[in-house]
């Protein structure tokens, strides 16, 4: 899994809006020091050394906080798809804020950036204890969320008129890349705004982020997606259980799930390329399977072969990304068309967990991380932190600036140990002929 980038220690830095000068209410935190703590790289010996020294900004509570909690008023955003751990990190972000620094004045803005669009006359919900109290035991957002653009002007015109100087938003590559252009516009007029951004996506793509929240709660509901599609397949003669997961760009979620359940016997993911015809293709390789063992188990992430299904597409949904065809039903027709010209007489069985993988609560792994996150995120919006993600790297809490998050997706390196485990634990071949791996 490469994600490294020719970066140096001043694109690590985080922007402040100011001198941190007030003494920080959390008493229990005042021993903590600050600085530099994560290494980018630290595997000392490698053969590429240009990464050495170069470090991330350890999150920890301030000694000086640049707010006065009396006078923040602060906002929390989701956008994009739901993904598990959503309302954690919503009550996470409440509560640290509540109960923590003392803030009075917290609002949810309703249905991701359209609640900051007067056209949608959309009111905040106000966020407290109380309100939040519950909200982890529930799937999706209780903010409601959307896609596409919004005019940045008028979000930060509807920031300003409502005096809001901390802005916490929950999304996934597209939203932060908006969270960086509303940054942009407030330091272009000069506004003392804290602007943090929490990482989500399913998929686990940011750059940057080891694991990003509600990919291992994914990753658990869907093997039991896969034990279900392995008990279908072995109780039929010439049985096939085909599972299609999440994964636009990067088949992290198939990857670990059929890690996880070892049940499965040949994975597709959008970074390794696959031939589906011939004798390295994929439907010979599926038949042979189906000669020695009579049953097979296929995952596939939902970006994966989209050359035969999408060569040409310009079509972008409302955030800007690649309209998809749909690789499950695809290959499930390519199959049964094949075996059918092969005489052989399968049992085939689909199943597409998707909305239920990302609409489930957190378990409690990413209920735990989801609350870390939130208050990290707090702690650096307190201290005056602004433009920036609350990540871990390395096993460590760190902020990076949000350029860097965006800077380059992050996806499975076919030549790393992942994928090659993958392969070892499916045993399936390349599906490509005179292929390196």
């Amino acid at each position: 899994m490469t994600m490294l980038l020719e970066i140096n220690q001043e694109q690590t830095r985080i922007r402040t809006l100011g001198e941190a000068k007030l003494a920080s209410p959390l008493h229990l935190y005042q021993g903590t020091k600050d600085g530099r703590e994560v290494l980018y790289y630290p595997f000392v010996g490698h053969e590429d050394a240009s990464h050495q020294g170069v470090s991330f900004e350890a999150s920890a509570p301030p000694q000086k906080i640049y707010f006065d909690p009396k006078k923040v008023h602060a906002a929390i955003v989701t956008c994009g798809g739901i993904c598990p751990g959503l309302n954690d990190v919503i009550r996470s972000i409440t509560h640290r804020l509540w109960f923590g620094y003392g803030v009075r004045n917290i609002v949810g803005v309703r249905y991701g950036l359209r609640g900051f669009i007067s056209t949608y006359d959309l009111d905040f919900m106000p966020l407290d204890p109380f309100v939040v109290s519950n909200i982890h035991e529930l799937g999706g957002t209780v903010l409601g969320s959307s896609r596409g653009e919004q005019d940045m002007a008028e979000i930060v015109d509807c920031l300003d008129r409502q005096n809001i100087n901390q802005l916490y938003m929950i999304g996934g590559d597209g939203t932060l890349r908006a969270t960086r252009k509303i940054e942009e516009e407030i330091e272009r007029r000069g506004l003392k705004i804290a602007v943090v951004g929490i990482p989500k996506t399913i998929d686990n793509d940011i750059n940057f982020v080891s694991r990003s929240f509600g990919f291992e709660t994914a990753v658990e509901a869907a093997t039991h997606a896969i034990s279900s599609a392995h008990a279908e397949a072995k109780s039929f003669p010439y049985g096939i259980g085909l599972v299609k997961l999440m994964g636009r760009f990067s088949g992290f979620i198939a990857a670990h799930a059929a890690l996880s359940q070892r049940d499965v016997n040949f994975v597709l993911v959008p970074e390794v390329d696959f031939d589906m015809e011939g004798e390295h293709g994929f439907l010979a390789a599926v038949k042979q399977r189906l000669v020695e063992r009579d049953h097979a188990v296929v995952v596939v992430a939902e970006g994966a072969g989209q050359r035969y299904l999408n060569p040409d597409t310009k079509d972008k949904d409302a955030s800007g990304n690649m309209k998809l065809k749909d690789v499950g039903t695809w290959l499930k027709d390519e199959m049964s068309k094949y075996f059918k010209t092969e005489g052989i007489d399968i049992n085939l069985k689909y199943i597409d967990p998707s909305y239920i993988i990302r609409s489930v609560p957190a378990n409690t792994a990413d209920g735990l991380y989801c609350a870390t996150l939130g208050q990290n995120a707090v702690h650096a919006a307190m201290a005056g932190k602004t433009g920036l993600v609350v990540s871990m790297w390395h096993g460590v809490y760190c902020m990076l600036p949000i350029e860097l998050a965006v800077a380059k997706r992050k996806q499975i390196d076919p030549h790393e140990g992942l994928w090659l485990n993958v392969l070892e634990s499916t045993g399936q071949p390349t599906f490509k002929p005179h292929c390196d791996l």
